[in-house]
C-alpha cells in the first residue's frame, strides 16, 4: 500500500474562513457514516439463507466482499484521496471523461441514491405495524412516512457532526444484542448446521441480488470528502475499519442463526433475526433486536441522505447545477440539495420494497461502471499524478481488479425485471435531456451558476503541497 506524503489542493480553490467555521468529520463518526451508508447491521441478510441456504450464505458474505466490496472500497480511498473534495465520484468521472459523463454520473448515483433511501422509513414502519395496526396502511401510514421523512432530513440540516455521533450510538446499538445472542447461543450450536447445500434448490436471482444490495455503496462516502478532517489519511483507515465491522456484522449473526436452530430455509426473510432472538432469549432479546432493526433504518436514512445532498453541493461547485445547490446553511449543510433529496424519498415512498431495490441496483450498476472505466483511464492517461493513497498495483493490475465486480454488474442487469429496465432507462434518457438544458440556461443566465463545469480540477498543474505527518 503507498501513502504518498502529498495533499490534493482542489485548482482554484482554498481554504475559506467560512468553511473552517464547520467542525470535520473525525475517523469514528467517519466508520459509522460508511457503515451505515453500505450495512446498517444484518438486516436483510436473512433471504441469502431462504435462496442458498447456510453453507452458500456464510461464503457468499466472506467471498462477495473479495470480489465487490474490497475493490470498490479499494478505488474510494484512492480517487477520494485524489480528489478530496464534495461530489466525489461525480468529480472523478468529469475528470476522466469529460463533464457531460460527470454530469451522468451525478444523476444516475444521485437518483439511486434518494431511491435506496426510500426503503428505509418504509421499513422502519413494517416494524411498528405490529404493534400499531393502524400504521399498515392509509392516512396514517402516509402521515408517519411524512413525519419520519421530516424528522430524519431535519437531524441533517443540523449538521454532518450531529448525523456522525447519532450513526456511532445507532450501530453500537444495533450490534449490541447480536453480540448477547452470541453468548446464549453457545450451548445450541452444532457446526454440522452451517455446511448444509442444496446446489438444485439455489435461487440463484435472489442469492445475488440479496449479496450485492448488502454489499454495496462503498464510494457513497466521497461525496462529502470535503467535510473530513484530512482525507488523505482519515478515508483509507475508515474504509478500512468500516469494511471489518461490516462484515463482522453480517458473518457473525448469520452464523449464530444458522448454527443454534433446526433449518427452515422459508421461515429464513425480512425480520427472521428477531424469531431467533425470541428462540436463543426470549421476549427481551427478541424486543431488543426489533428496536435495533427499526432503528438501523433511521441510521441508514441520515448516513445515505448526507450522501446525496452533499453531491448536489458538490455538482453546484462545478458548475453542472444552478448555484442554490452549493449554499450552505449555519450548520455547513446544504440546504436545497437536503430539501431536494427529501423530496424525492417521499414521492418515491410508494413503491414497493421489491421495485425499489431492483430499480436502485440497476441505476447504481451504471454509475459503477463509469466509475471503473474513470479509475482505469486516470491510472492509464495521468499515471504520475498525485494519489496520497495509491493502490500498490499498476495499470494492468487495476484492470484486472475491475473485471470481476464489472461481470457481476451484468449479471445483475441481465437478472433485472423487464419493468425495472423501461424504469431505470427512462430515467437515464432524463438525465441526457437534462444536462443540455442546464448548459443552454446557462448560457442564457436564466439560471445561476456558480463557476464553468470546465473549470474541473487539473490533475497537470494543480500544486500538490507537503504537509506534516503529526
Amino acid at each position: 500500500m503507498e501513502n504518498n506524503s502529498v495533499q490534493y489542493v482542489a485548482l482554484g480553490e482554498a481554504s475559506t474562513p467560512m468553511l473552517d467555521n464547520f467542525q470535520k468529520l473525525s475517523i469514528i463518526p467517519l466508520v459509522f457514516l460508511i457503515f451505515y451508508e453500505v450495512s446498517g447491521g444484518p438486516f436483510g441478510v436473512e433471504d441469502s439463507v431462504k435462496a442458498g441456504g447456510p453453507l452458500l450464505a456464510l461464503l457468499g458474505f466472506l467471498l462477495f466482499p473479495l470480489i465487490w466490496s474490497i475493490p470498490e472500497a479499494l478505488i474510494t480511498a484512492e480517487m477520494g484521496t485524489m480528489f478530496p473534495e464534495n461530489g466525489g465520484y461525480v468529480v472523478w468521472v468529469a475528470s476522466a471523461l469529460g463533464p457531460n459523463w460527470g454530469f451522468q454520473q451525478g444523476w444516475m448515483k444521485w437518483l439511486s441514491g434518494v431511491i435506496d433511501n426510500a426503503l428505509y422509513p418504509v421499513l422502519f414502519l413494517d416494524y411498528l405495524k405490529s404493534a400499531i395496526p393502524a400504521l399498515e396502511a392509509g392516512l396514517p401510514r402516509i402521515m408517519a412516512v411524512l413525519v419520519l421523512t421530516v424528522a430524519l432530513t431535519y437531524m441533517n440540516y443540523r449538521g454532518l457532526t450531529i448525523v456522525g455521533w447519532v450513526a456511532i450510538l445507532l450501530g453500537v446499538f444495533s450490534l449490541l444484542p447480536f453480540l448477547f445472542m452470541g453468548i446464549v447461543a453457545v450451548p445450541n450450536l452444532k457446526p454440522s448446521r452451517w455446511l448444509v447445500v442444496d446446489l438444485g434448490s439455489v435461487n440463484w436471482g435472489l442469492y445475488l441480488n440479496t449479496l450485492f444490495w448488502n454489499l454495496n455503496y462503498w464510494d457513497s462516502i466521497s461525496t462529502l470528502s470535503g467535510e473530513v478532517d484530512n482525507p488523505s489519511k482519515t478515508l483509507p483507515k475508515a474504509l478500512f475499519y468500516a469494511l471489518l465491522l461490516v462484515v463482522f456484522g453480517y458473518f457473525f449473526p448469520l452464523l449464530i442463526g444458522t448454527g443454534a436452530i433446526p433449518l427452515d430455509r422459508e421461515l429464513w426473510s425480512d425480520g427472521y433475526f428477531s424469531d431467533i432472538a425470541m428462540v436463543l432469549g426470549g421476549v427481551w432479546l427478541r424486543t431488543w433486536v426489533q428496536a435495533a432493526s427499526a432503528l438501523s433504518n433511521m441510521g441508514m436514512f441520515v448516513a445515505e441522505m448526507s450522501s446525496d445532498s452533499f453531491q448536489l453541493l458538490g455538482m453546484a461547485e462545478l458548475g453542472m447545477l444552478p448555484s442554490v445547490f452549493g449554499k450552505r446553511s449555519r450548520y455547513g449543510t446544504p440546504v436545497a440539495g437536503i430539501l431536494f433529496s427529501a423530496s424525492g424519498v417521499i414521492l418515491l415512498s410508494c413503491l414497493s420494497f421489491q421495485e425499489i431495490v431492483a430499480a436502485e441496483n440497476f441505476l447504481y450498476c451504471f454509475g459503477m461502471i463509469m466509475e471503473f472505466i474513470a479509475f482505469v483511464k486516470l491510472r492509464m492517461e495521468y499515471p504520475a499524478a498525485s494519489r496520497p493513497y495509491k493502490i500498490p498495483i499498476g495499470t494492468y493490475g487495476a484492470i484486472l481488479m475491475c473485471t470481476p465486480p464489472t461481470l457481476l454488474i451484468f449479471v445483475v442487469l441481465v437478472l433485472a425485471p423487464l419493468k425495472v429496465m423501461v424504469i431505470s432507462s427512462f430515467a437515464v434518457m432524463i438525465g441526457l435531456v437534462m444536462q443540455p438544458c442546464l448548459e443552454y440556461s446557462k448560457r442564457k443566465r436564466w439560471l445561476r451558476f456558480s463557476m464553468s463545469s470546465s473549470d474541473l480540477p487539473d490533475i497537470h498543474n494543480t500544486a500538490h503541497h507537503q504537509y506534516n505527518e503529526a
